[in-house]
C-alpha cells in the first residue's frame, strides 16, 4: 500500500489539473462573449471599448438623426439605451423584437443612464409584429390578471421579470441558508405511494401505458386482456417529501428539500396552486418545538434580508406600485422583530373575544384565514406560531404532548396570506405509532415508516414552508398564481 501512494498522488494532481483548465477556458468565453445589460451598466472598464449586446426592444424613441432604443435581456431592471444613426436603422425594429446590437459603449451625453452603446451594426434576431396580437404595449403597465392570460410572454413585462429575479434569489438564499448550517439537500421522489398528509387531496397516478414484463395477477384479474397498474401498488404525486426526509435523517442527522409538491385542491383561492414548491426541513435528535420554530424565523429573515440587500431596484418596484400601501414599513417592521408565539387554547380564547367574525371559534377545529388574520393582527402585524394544536386535528406522525389531547406542533401564520409553514416534533414512541398507522389501515403501507422507530430511533422534528407563499407574502403579491412563471389550478393546465 505505502508504494501505490505516491502514483495515486500524481494521478490526483493530474486530475485536478485537467478539471481546472476546461473552468479557465470557460470564463474566457464567457467574459469575451457578449456581456449582459447588467454587465454592461455595472463594469465601468467596458466605456470605451467596442462591445456587442443582445437583448428585446423595450422602447424605440425617434429623433432627427435617428432613434434611441432600449434595450433589455432580463438581466436587471435597468435597460441599455442604443444610439441608432441612419446608417445602420432599420424599419423592423418594433417593440418587443430582438436584437444583437454592436458598437462603441459611451458616456452618455443625455440624463438617466450612465452609458449608451452608439451601433455601428444592428442585426434582427427576432422581428416582432406589434400589429398582429401582441399582447403588451411599450410604457405601459398591465394587472396581474391580464398578464396572467399570456403565461408564456408575461416574463417580458418588467413586474414579472424583477418576480423571478427575486425568485432566483430567495432560492438561491434558501441554499446558503441550509448549507451554512451543515444540513444535507435531498432529492425527494415525485411518485410515491403515500399520502403524506391523509387529507385525501392527491394526484392518483393513472399511466396510459401497459407495463411491460410479467403481470402480477389476483385472484379477480386473471385475464391477461385486463389492463394493469404501472406500479403493483397505488401511486400519487407527492403531497410533501416529510416522511422520505424522515428516513434519510434517520442516518444522516440533518436534511433538507426544496421541491414539487402537488394538491388535487378544487379551490380558486388566491392562496392555492395545484403544484407549488416546499422548502422541508428534518432534523434528528432534536426535541425542542422551540428550537425548530428559531430554525423557522432565522430561514425566513435571512431571505427576506438577502433580497433587500441584491434586489433594491426590483424591490422599490414592487414596494411602490404593486404591494399595498405600507407594505415595505411592514417588511421592515418583521425584520426587526421576535416572530409571535402562543398555544392552539389561547388562540381560541382570542378569538372568542372577537366580535363581528363571520365563523365561531370551536376547540377542536381547524382555524379559517379570516380567524388567523384576526390573530396576526392581535398580534400587531407580525409573524405568529400556534403551537400544540389537538392531536385530531393533525396527522398521525405528531408527537403527544403529556396532556394526550394535543400533540406538539405549530402553525406559522403571517400577514394576507395566512399559514406559511407548519411543523411539528415526530411520534418517536413504537407502539403508539403503530396503532396510529394500524387506526389509518395503513399498517403495509408504512411499515417501512413504523421500521425508522424500530431500528436506531432517535427523536425528530421538521417542518414544510410553502415558497411561493413566502413570495407572496413578502412582497405583497395579491394572487399566489404570481409567484411562478406557469401555474396550474383546478380547470387550469396550460402549455
Amino acid at each position: 500500500m505505502p508504494k501505490m501512494s505516491a502514483p495515486i498522488t500524481v494521478c490526483a494532481k493530474l486530475l485536478l489539473c485537467q478539471i481546472k483548465q476546461p473552468w479557465k477556458q470557460l470564463r474566457k468565453l464567457s467574459l469575451s462573449g457578449n456581456p449582459s445589460v447588467k454587465e454592461i451598466l455595472s463594469q465601468p472598464e467596458l466605456r470605451g471599448q467596442k462591445i456587442s449586446a443582445k437583448g428585446w426592444v423595450k422602447a424605440v424613441r425617434a429623433m432627427k438623426e435617428g432613434k434611441f432604443v432600449d434595450l433589455g435581456d432580463g438581466s436587471s431592471q435597468q435597460i441599455l439605451q442604443v444610439v441608432v444613426t441612419p446608417c445602420c436603422d432599420k424599419r423592423d425594429i418594433t417593440f418587443g423584437s430582438c436584437l444583437e446590437v454592436t458598437g462603441l459603449l459611451e458616456q452618455s451625453k443625455g440624463q438617466g443612464q450612465a452609458v449608451e452603446l452608439v451601433a455601428e451594426s444592428i442585426s434582427l434576431v427576432g422581428p416582432c409584429d406589434v400589429s398582429g396580437d401582441y399582447p403588451f404595449k411599450p410604457r405601459k403597465r398591465y394587472s396581474a390578471d391580464y398578464s396572467r392570460q399570456h403565461l408564456h410572454l408575461r416574463q417580458r413585462t418588467n413586474s414579472f421579470a424583477a418576480l423571478l429575479r427575486m425568485r432566483n434569489v430567495a432560492t438561491q438564499e434558501i441554499h446558503r441558508f441550509y448549507q451554512s448550517l451543515g444540513f444535507i439537500q435531498v432529492h425527494t421522489p415525485v411518485l410515491t405511494s403515500n399520502d403524506c398528509e391523509g387529507a385525501g387531496e392527491v394526484f392518483h397516478i393513472m399511466p396510459g401505458i401497459q407495463a411491460s414484463g410479467p403481470r402480477k395477477n389476483t385472484p379477480d384479474t386473471t385475464d391477461n386482456s385486463t389492463p394493469l397498474m404501472f406500479f403493483d401498488t397505488p401511486a400519487y404525486l407527492t403531497v410533501s417529501g416529510q416522511l422520505h426526509l424522515e428516513a434519510v435523517a434517520s442516518g444522516m442527522s440533518k436534511v433538507y428539500a426544496f421541491n414539487t409538491a402537488f394538491r388535487a385542491e378544487n379551490c380558486q383561492s388566491r392562496r392555492h396552486m395545484s403544484e407549488f414548491y416546499m422548502v422541508e426541513a428534518e432534523l434528528a435528535f432534536l426535541s425542542s418545538l422551540d428550537d425548530l420554530m428559531q430554525n423557522v424565523e432565522d430561514l425566513v429573515k435571512t431571505t427576506v434580508k438577502r433580497m433587500l440587500e441584491t434586489c433594491e431596484s426590483d424591490l422599490t418596484l414592487f414596494f411602490q406600485h404593486l404591494s399595498p400601501k405600507g407594505h415595505k414599513e411592514q417588511v421592515q417592521k418583521m425584520l426587526s422583530s421576535e416572530f409571535k408565539r402562543m398555544t392552539y387554547t389561547d388562540a381560541i380564547g382570542i378569538l372568542r373575544g372577537q366580535p363581528g367574525l363571520k365563523s365561531k371559534a370551536e376547540w377542536g377545529d381547524d382555524l379559517s384565514n379570516e380567524q388567523e388574520q384576526c390573530l396576526v393582527k392581535q398580534a400587531g402585524g407580525l409573524p405568529v406560531f400556534v403551537t400544540d394544536w389537538p392531536a385530531s386535528a393533525k396527522p398521525f406522525y405528531m408527537r403527544p404532548n403529556p396532556d394526550g389531547k394535543t400533540v406538539a406542533c405549530f402553525d406559522l401564520l403571517v400577514p394576507d396570506v395566512g399559514e406559511l409553514c407548519g411543523g411539528s416534533l415526530r411520534e418517536d414512541d413504537l407502539d403508539r405509532l403503530e396503532a396510529k398507522v394500524a387506526k389509518l389501515g395503513q399498517a403495509d403501507a408504512l411499515s417501512w415508516y413504523v421500521d425508522l422507530r424500530r431500528y436506531g430511533a432517535t427523536p425528530t422534528g421538521g417542518y414544510g414552508l410553502g415558497f411561493e407563499r413566502h413570495l407572496q407574502w413578502i412582497l405583497g403579491i395579491n394572487n399566489i398564481k404570481d409567484t411562478i412563471p406557469f401555474p396550474r389550478w383546478t380547470h387550469h393546465c396550460r402549455m
